[in-house]
């Protein structure tokens, strides 16, 4: 069996997937939800409930606050008790809206949950065309799900002048420590590669690739069984390397085209979403379903669980009260710490790691020009040069050395025997260059 994979650089982490296998278990609603309005890249939702509005499960309490953004749904039936800010995991105000149940509530809930019926027959799903799903994707507030949270229906409404000619869908999931997409192709196989087709009819495409990296034989099996006699769809074995779930390396890995520099992902003709993405456009085409939930991966080094958890449950409700010397929200790789588990679960997180393995750095030590960084980054980039200007605050001459092409995979810092933050500080000068970058886009506009 031939492995695809990506040509340069790429790092191989110990993959600790010790929550492989263990079934999805779905977490019942809380009493009590805090809806961030801002759960995705671009503008934030607009609320449009106020206090003392009550709300059914599924309703929209926030709308869409311009193309680049989607709606907030609630999972919970209740009473808008107030609308205000609420704490990220990293301490920063967020403006949400809280809401609370009462028995009622929870009683009207769970008999909607128990009917877990298509709402669209098969044949009112084969009439919708391109442009009625990707307004079902819209309005059921669908982003990526791997952690990147980018409004599903804006990818699938390419600029004029790009013509999509694949849809890739990133199953390979390979960032350690997580398995909640494993696990959900595992179980999930029927209802995954049907999303992926409705994917395929909106963007207006005849193929489809669903990578998976080979460490998976399970998903590899149910999804190759699933899409069988799928005209065009196809399941494509990837390597077991990091960052192969980089969009730009599974576009290369896949179909062996290069996203030019400062180019979008459908310049070489592909669309790239998540296999969660995949799974929450089957439930919002053919259930009528928002996001109202989706499933993560505690991993505590030494037991592992896969979560389905409602949207805005308090993250300390699903790891007790022991003390962890670090939180990471996220894998190790990518992953951002968090100074605070009492802030609620919203549409990226992915995963709750609290594995002690990865609480401490080494110290920092000097530079010894080993090139190591150059070697695994994936980006082709130099990571010890725009690092250090980063540093020296020199944005004009990172912005020359293409620091806005960095793609903050974690691979230079994970591999540097000198212990550099290299992707911290590189992280820092890529947001200060993007920035002015757009200044610069919007002044000449």
């Amino acid at each position: 069996m031939k492995l695809h994979t990506f040509k340069i650089g790429g790092v191989h982490p110990a993959e600790n997937k010790i929550a492989a296998g263990k079934p999805i278990v779905n977490m019942p609603l809380p009493t009590e939800v805090v809806l961030p309005v801002s759960q995705h890249i671009g503008a934030p939702a607009k609320p449009v409930v106020k206090k003392g509005d009550h709300v059914k499960r599924g309703d929209m309490v926030a709308e869409a606050g311009g193309f680049v953004s989607v709606p907030v749904h609630t999972p919970i039936s209740g009473t808008v008790v107030k609308i205000d800010n609420a704490r990220t995991p990293q301490g920063m105000p967020v403006e949400a809206i809280f809401i609370k149940s009462d028995e009622a509530d929870r009683e009207a809930d769970a008999a909607t949950m128990a009917d877990n019926s298509p709402k669209r027959t098969e044949a009112e799903v084969a009439a919708l065309d391109g442009k009625a799903i990707i307004g079902l994707i819209k309005d059921a507030g669908i982003v990526g799900l791997g952690g990147a949270t980018f409004p599903s229906h804006v990818k699938l409404s390419p600029p004029p002048g790009s013509k999509p000619e694949v849809v890739i869908i990133n199953a390979a999931e390979c960032e350690p420590c997580l398995s909640c997409d494993d696990m959900l192709m595992r179980e999930n196989p029927a209802e995954i590669v049907k999303g992926v087709q409705l994917l395929m009819r909106a963007a207006g495409v005849d193929r489809g690739i669903i990578a998976i990296e080979n460490n998976k034989p399970e998903a590899i099996a149910a999804l190759t069984e699933a899409c069988s006699s799928v005209p065009g769809l196809e399941v494509m074995t990837m390597q077991v390397k990091y960052p192969q779930g980089g969009e730009k390396q599974l576009i290369e890995a896949t179909i062996g085209r290069e996203v030019p520099s400062g180019a979008l992902p459908i310049a070489t003709g592909a669309i790239v979403q998540n296999v969660a993405t995949a799974y929450a456009v089957y439930r919002a085409v053919y259930h009528n379903e928002p996001i109202l939930d989706r499933v993560l991966t505690i991993h505590d080094g030494n037991e592992g669980k896969n979560l389905r958890v409602p949207l805005g449950t308090i993250l300390s409700t699903l790891v007790g009260d022991a003390e962890y010397e670090k939180i990471i929200l996220g894998g190790p790789m990518m992953g951002r710490t968090a100074s605070t588990l009492e802030t609620p679960m919203i549409k990226g997180t992915s995963g709750i790691l609290l594995d002690k393995r990865y609480a401490h750095r080494r110290p920092a030590e000097p530079c010894i020009k080993c090139a190591a960084c150059v070697n695994v980054c994936p980006m082709g980039l130099e990571p010890f040069l725009i690092s250090t200007l980063s540093r020296l605050k020199q944005w004009d001459e990172a912005e020359q050395e293409k620091i806005a092409n960095c793609i903050e995979c974690g691979s230079c810092s994970y591999i540097c025997p000198a212990s550099r933050p290299l992707v911290d500080y590189i992280r820092v000068g890529k947001a200060k260059v993007m920035a002015a970058m757009r200044a610069r886009a919007a002044a000449n506009k």
